[in-house]
């Protein structure tokens, strides 16, 4: 965390700001805290693009995606402000590590944390998918491992089901390696297409390596539409439950609730959040938001 510098508001609505999280070319996350002692993740658009009404609309749409879902597996909005001044958007701040930076730090899963894992995140997908969204974004750094287990962040380009895609000529519709095919062609996408993403997740969970690769980006996409998944590193035993996420086809895909019947963690496989040197990570992360 950075602390506040030139030019960051101090207060936004009920949240005294700490720090500045991130930030990148639509707006910052900030820290903030409430009355009450809660930590928040606040984000907002910059000054300069709160004017712009294409902006504005997708912030707009961006919050109300997320306080559509309910479930515990997604980090819950706390609270917004879409009207007037700045636009901002406080979500529950978690301070664990994202799975990309946990397998970097510590190497793949074991089978029995991935089978934790996929059980988990088909279960906040189902619940995604139960109100009406797509996440269309699902990939190791939008998954932040807390005591209590994975949770999904950033719907930044969720939409309703019914929804055609985001994409237009040139850009690139979702984190290369991790979309499925039709977004890649950018076709209409249905939850199929959210997982596909979860099966390439777990591949990197499982392998600490991309189910699909290249060179370049039109490399690696022309991989995810054409090629076949690398599942040389994934332990033997879960390549059948993972290999079917991949399908090219959405048909054939999996439905979230037969993902979680075929990984069925055995009992006590959620210790991973809990113990070990991957808890360690998670309890310091925890411990240090308490302490700010």
């Amino acid at each position: 965390m950075k602390p506040l510098g030139t030019g960051d508001p101090l207060r936004l609505g009920p949240y005294r700001l700490l720090g500045v999280l991130g930030e990148g070319g639509m707006g910052k996350v900030y820290v903030g805290q409430d009355d009450a002692g809660r930590a928040a993740a606040v984000k907002v658009l910059r000054p300069e693009l709160a004017y712009d009404q294409n902006l504005a609309q997708r912030f707009v749409r961006e919050a109300r995606m997320a306080q559509a879902v309910t479930s515990t597996g997604v980090a819950r909005v706390l609270g917004s402000q879409t009207e007037g001044g700045r636009p901002w958007m406080a979500n529950e701040f978690l301070a664990g590590p994202t799975l990309a930076e946990a397998v970097e730090a510590h190497g793949p899963l074991d089978e029995p944390a991935v089978r934790a894992l996929a059980a988990a995140l088909a279960r906040t997908l189902a619940d995604i998918h139960t109100a009406g969204l797509i996440h269309r974004d699902l990939k190791p750094a939008n998954i932040v491992l807390t005591s209590a287990g994975p949770r999904v962040i950033d719907f930044g380009i969720a939409r309703p089901e019914h929804g055609l895609t985001l994409t237009t000529t040139g850009e690139i519709p979702v984190t290369p390696g991790y979309g499925a095919p039709e977004q890649v062609l950018g076709h209409r996408v249905g939850p199929p297409a959210d997982v596909f993403s979860l099966g390439a997740v777990l591949v990197y969970a499982a392998s600490g390596r991309r189910a699909f690769d290249g060179g370049h980006v039109a490399a690696l996409q022309y991989q995810v539409v054409h090629g076949d998944p690398d599942l040389s590193q994934v332990p033997e035993v879960l390549r059948p439950l993972i290999f079917p996420c991949l399908a090219k086809d959405p048909a054939p895909r999996p439905l979230p609730a037969q993902i979680v019947t075929a990984f069925a963690p055995p009992r006590g496989a959620d210790r991973v959040w809990r113990r070990g040197p991957l808890a360690d990570d998670i309890t310091r992360g925890e411990a240090g938001i308490r302490e700010l």
